[in-house]
């Protein structure tokens, strides 16, 4: 097995030569892949990401030793130290213009008790926190009361102008405890009602709005005293099990001046079977009202006689959590002042000390490989004996499994402007199952560094799949989505399922992991690990990645992308 210290090769040239732009591009560039003979000269750079080293940084990261990589742990202060340890002994520059490898990220950590009472005509409906619901905070105060609170079903909980609908309409939601669906509304097409309407919330796929985190908001917005989302594990598409993993212990915030009391009260959960028992009990059926709010002509439903109190005793600390950032500057005096993020978050759930035997979310897959995997790409930019023309960034982020917070925090107060990053690439678990023939994008259609990926897969004999479970979102759950929300263009790709000569295997072991593993305590390094796989899914993300780095255009969002905007406006266009 390789060491980390690895000596760099031989030297390496520069892909096709450009010229240097005066200002980014306005318009999307064709796909940039390398030419045979620079793909060629990237060879001893490329080999440099390999199974064996991903597996040895995972093994590391994913140990009992580091605790589960909770923020504010010990777990935080191993992994700080081996990732930064890592950048340095690369060689890579301190991250911080203040000459050190961290960003600091102040949160504060809440570990709350909370008690939920639902009350009927008069008659309470017994609910078991963490079998029945979960329910949290992110007031900074001791405690949090909702006393009495009016229960109304909103449907989705969606106010998006853009398709005309409106979930709310003629509520005033202000003191009131909102009861939601998961997910977005699944409008039938009117021309083959067997698949869903394109137009509307972008059919299979999810859109912002379906994430757990938009209803929360719009409730805050709105002034609710209580949000209240009904989990479903197929269009959820992970069990109640993940909600109560990540919902049960501490939970994590950026520490604002207000103390997050602009928040909504309470955000809460509970499970389909004790919902469909308190609409039972309030004289309504829950699948009626499940269908009908599919309609833009839904509207909002009081839960006659339902009132819902919740009591949450807080246990409050300030954390100082950190983001490890390494960087290597890029050769050209112009475009060094333009950079490209790696990201891969390094935190877990740390460990439940309540628990018989097993106490420890290791997070091997999600996140320990990602890391790995930036790490090993930090090894291969390292080793190039001629530097890739703009400056790169490697960033470990802190807080992903809390709410995206570590990126969120960066995003918003960035150590290099964001109008002169030109690109980010995030990992958030890598294939653990082969080779594969194919390689998927992650909310498919968004920008041009898509193009610039396929180009490189198309030459490696490989195809890129669409995200082939679009319904999960998940381009707005790992860190690129901070980025992306500043305008930043932005790729997240995942493992592809089809394993050569393994007919079928890569999409079971992909069902497996999430019935089995994800977010839970067996998400441990296993013996039948085959990270060859991922080995090649990185160095993919390594190639585009100089490809971006020494461009003579920027990556580009492409029409009808809800981020487009926000870049024109950040470049004045």
């Amino acid at each position: 097995m390789k060491t980390f210290n690895r000596i760099a090769l031989s030297a390496v040239v520069l892909l096709a030569a450009c010229h240097k732009k005066e200002a980014p591009s306005a318009e999307a560039s064709a796909p940039a892949a390398p030419s045979v003979a620079a793909e060629n000269a990237l060879a001893p750079a490329l080999a440099q990401i390999d199974a064996a080293g991903l597996l040895q940084h995972t093994k590391v990261l994913a140990s009992d030793e580091f605790e589960g990589r909770l923020p504010g742990t010990v777990g935080e202060e191993k992994s700080v130290a081996y990732i930064s340890e890592q950048f340095k002994t690369m060689g890579l520059a301190p991250g911080n213009p203040d000459g050190s490898y961290v960003q600091n990220v102040p949160l504060v950590g809440i570990t709350g008790k909370p008690v939920m009472n639902l009350i009927v005509n008069g008659k309470t409906i017994a609910t078991t926190p963490g079998k029945d619901f979960v329910a949290a905070t992110s007031h900074v105060v001791p405690e949090v009361k909702v006393e009495g609170s009016d229960l109304v079903f909103v449907g989705y909980g969606v106010k998006a102008p853009e398709y005309g609908w409106d979930d709310y309409k003629g509520l005033d939601v202000k003191g009131k405890a909102i009861v939601m669906l998961i997910n977005d509304p699944a409008i039938p097409d009117p021309k083959d009602p067997g698949k869903l309407d394109e137009a509307m919330f972008k059919g299979r796929a999810m859109t912002y709005y379906g994430r757990w985190t938009y209803k929360f908001e719009i409730a805050s917005e709105l002034g609710a005293s209580a949000a209240i989302i009904v989990h479903e594990t197929a269009p959820a598409a992970y069990p109640w099990e993940v909600v109560q993993n990540s919902w049960g212990g501490e939970q994590f915030g950026l520490a604002n001046p207000d103390k997050n009391m602009s928040r909504v009260p309470v955000q809460s959960w509970i499970t389909l079977d004790k919902a469909k028992e308190l609409f039972k009990a309030s004289g309504q059926d829950f699948d009626a009202l499940k269908k009908a709010a599919l309609s833009k002509d839904f509207k909002p439903v009081p839960l006659a006689k339902a009132k819902v109190s919740y009591t949450i005793e807080n246990t409050v600390r300030e954390v100082q959590s950190h983001n490890v950032i390494a960087k290597l500057e890029g050769a050209d005096d112009k475009l060094k002042n333009e950079y490209l993020i790696y990201t891969a978050h390094w935190d877990h759930f740390g460990r439940d000390t309540s628990l018989q035997g097993d106490q420890i979310y290791n997070g091997a897959a999600d996140n320990a490989t990602g890391v790995a995997g930036l790490l090993e790409i930090a090894q291969a930019y390292s080793s190039l004996k001629i530097r890739p023309k703009r400056s790169i960034l490697f960033m470990a982020v802190t807080a992903e499994e809390q709410g995206l917070l570590g990126s969120k925090f960066y995003s918003e107060n960035p150590l290099y402007p964001l109008q002169q990053t030109v690109a980010t690439f995030n990992m958030d678990v890598l294939g653990t199952w082969g080779a594969t023939r194919d390689t998927q994008i992650v909310g498919a259609g968004q920008n041009s560094l898509e193009d610039d990926y396929t180009a490189i897969v198309t030459r490696h004999g490989r195809i890129v799949i669409a995200d082939a479970e679009p319904q999960k979102g998940s381009y707005f759950r790992s860190d690129q989505f901070n980025f992306a929300k500043q305008g930043v263009p932005s790729l997240y790709t995942k493992a592809g399922v089809d394993v050569v000569g393994k007919p079928g295997f890569g999409e079971s072991k992909r069902e497996e992991y999430t019935a089995k593993d994800y977010h839970k305590l067996t998400d441990e390094v296993k013996p039948d690990w085959d990270l060859s796989g991922g080995a090649q899914d990185v160095q993919l993300l390594f190639e585009v990645g100089d490809v971006v780095a020494n461009s003579d255009r920027w990556p580009v969002w492409k029409d009808g992308s809800e981020f487009k905007a926000k870049r024109d406006s950040m470049l004045g266009k």
